[in-house]
């Protein structure tokens, strides 16, 4: 499957990688060697240019990386800089760098054209340093395209069905559709929940719950959502309600799909309460339940991926939840064809 280059990727959560350690990962099919120093991060192609050793398995130096195989020293452009038992350097003698930027509590990799790294296309996650916020980290490896991730998050009618058995939530939900809208980088997607038990903290009480998530390129979901007084839908006139009035279960998500290779991505997640909505016991509950939930979409789109495998020209057939899907699925093409200058991808 095809995902746009000039997009900024989630590489790593920020404090996973120590000050001069470095960390291999692949994004799009590309080995890719991280590293920190004096707080900056550098990203290079995890791949010597001597024997073609990973440079992953090298040692930091300073701003510079030291391939362990042969010695050949790295500075953080790519270029190499020494070569034991020799003073000439071929100008050739260079790896690619990409663009790399630690914010939000995560460190992103820009993998298209640098001179197009725009670092205003990061989106204003929520970052688990936020102090406004109480929230747990998680990541899963999926054995399946990063494609199939987004289309369970662009379409939330799965909630009744695959996590009946974590989130609870109701059979009547996947009958009403969100207000979707389409955004520069992606999709907004507004739901109220009527006179519904509050999910979190206060499950005897009824609410009316309203959820708010944006689904951006190039996989990102950052979403916000809050318990209200009955009634409030209809008096915002079932839109966005005004966020310092919610009395209960305010929460946060920030969610980032990474593509690895063929059917191998990789999902960072975070969750947790308001600090005026909960405290650290409420943020382990909410994060021990989403881990369940999205175990149980692993366990669903891994299954899926292999029936898509053994299936023929495999088609689907779409249905009025599938709006947003559709939208973000030609917002990518149009990006794709962009970057190819026109020329349509197969």
């Amino acid at each position: 499957m095809n995902y746009p280059r000039n997009a900024w990727y989630v590489a790593s959560w920020s404090n996973q990688l120590p000050e001069s350690q470095l960390a291999g990962l692949t994004i799009l099919d590309e080995p890719i060697v991280l590293w920190r120093t004096g707080g900056k991060v550098h990203a290079l192609a995890d791949r010597c240019v001597h024997r073609l050793a990973p440079l992953s398995l090298g040692r930091c130096e300073g701003s510079h990386l030291r391939c362990m195989y042969h010695g050949f020293l790295y500075d953080s452009s790519g270029q190499v800089v020494a070569i034991p038992g020799q003073d000439k350097i071929p100008p050739r003698a260079r790896v690619r760098s990409y663009p790399a930027v630690d914010i939000h509590g995560w460190i992103w990799v820009w993998m298209g054209d640098p001179e197009k790294a725009d670092e205003s296309l990061i989106p204003a996650t929520y970052s688990i340093d936020d102090p406004q916020w109480l929230q747990g980290q998680g990541t899963i490896d999926y054995n399946a395209e990063a494609q199939l991730i987004h289309d369970n998050l662009l379409d939330f009618s799965h909630l009744s069905f695959v996590h009946a058995n974590s989130f609870g939530t109701p059979d009547d939900f996947s009958e009403s559709l969100p207000k979707v809208t389409a955004l520069p980088q992606g999709m907004r997607f507004e739901r109220w929940l009527v006179n519904t038990p509050s999910p979190f903290s206060h499950p005897e009480q009824l609410v009316d719950f309203y959820q708010q998530y944006d689904f951006l390129v190039p996989g990102i979901l950052v979403m916000w959502f809050g318990g209200f007084t009955a009634g409030s839908a209809q008096a915002n006139n079932f839109g966005r309600p005004d966020f310092s009035r919610a009395t209960s279960d305010v929460g946060c998500t920030s969610q980032a799909v990474t593509p690895m290779g063929p059917r191998q991505s990789r999902y960072f997640f975070s969750t947790g309460p308001h600090r005026s909505h909960g405290d650290e016991a409420l943020k382990d509950a909410m994060m021990a339940t989403t881990q369940q939930a999205f175990e149980e979409d692993r366990t669903m789109i891994t299954a899926q991926q292999a029936i898509i495998d053994r299936t023929p020209s495999p088609t689907v057939i779409p249905s009025a939840h599938d709006r947003g899907i559709t939208m973000f699925h030609n917002m990518v093409a149009r990006l794709i064809k962009e970057e190819s200058g026109g020329r349509a991808q197969h």
